[in-house]
């Protein structure tokens, strides 16, 4: 009889241990940054930057970020913007300007399209899409088309790229997404 009683506490453990959501993780992804997008964003690859070039209404223009982490302007050709902010940007133009081109120059930088994030996963259409900013994972998993039939609807995987690398962990669906993020909305036991 204890056998019995055993076997079957064993069996409700295992049963309801698939219907509990696996802790948070997001103390490394936090000291990424989380939350609106300010000066401390980082450029990369994929990112749309609108330069503007005070008195110069032909370098004025939207250029993109190549997957070097350049821009290339007319006359000064590439310069490396990856991994600075806008301001660091605007720096390395006005300097590369003022060798030879332009007497004193003004340049603004401002990011005009973010680079976008992608979800994959127990959504129902997995993929690339826009960044909207101030969106969260389920923000996400609506653009997515919403879940798929399976999937697990109170928490998922974030991958984002951190200072020393790519840094992952298992976010509540409040949680704040940021460009460039992977999310793998996972599926669930039953």
């Amino acid at each position: 009889m204890n056998r019995r009683a055993l076997l079957a506490g064993l069996a409700t453990t295992l049963a309801l241990g698939g219907c509990l959501r696996p802790e948070y993780r997001t103390a490394l992804l936090d000291e990424t940054g989380t939350g609106s997008i300010g000066p401390a964003y980082s450029l990369a690859a994929g990112d749309k930057l609108r330069v503007i070039v005070f008195g110069q209404d032909n370098l004025s223009n939207i250029y993109a970020v190549d997957g070097a982490g350049r821009i290339a302007l007319p006359l000064i050709g590439p310069i490396k913007v990856a991994g600075g902010s806008t301001a660091q940007a605007a720096r390395a133009i006005e300097a590369r300007l003022r060798d030879g081109y332009v007497r004193e120059p003004h340049v603004t930088v401002e990011v005009d399209i973010y680079r976008p994030f992608f979800i994959l996963g127990e959504v129902t259409t997995s993929g690339q899409y826009p960044y909207v900013s101030g969106m969260t994972v389920e923000t996400a998993v609506a653009i997515a088309a919403g879940f798929g039939p399976r999937a697990a609807r109170d928490y998922a995987v974030l991958t984002r790229e951190g200072p020393t690398g790519l840094v992952s962990g298992i976010v509540p669906m409040t949680y704040p997404v940021r460009p460039g993020d992977t999310i793998v909305v996972k599926e669930r036991w039953f």
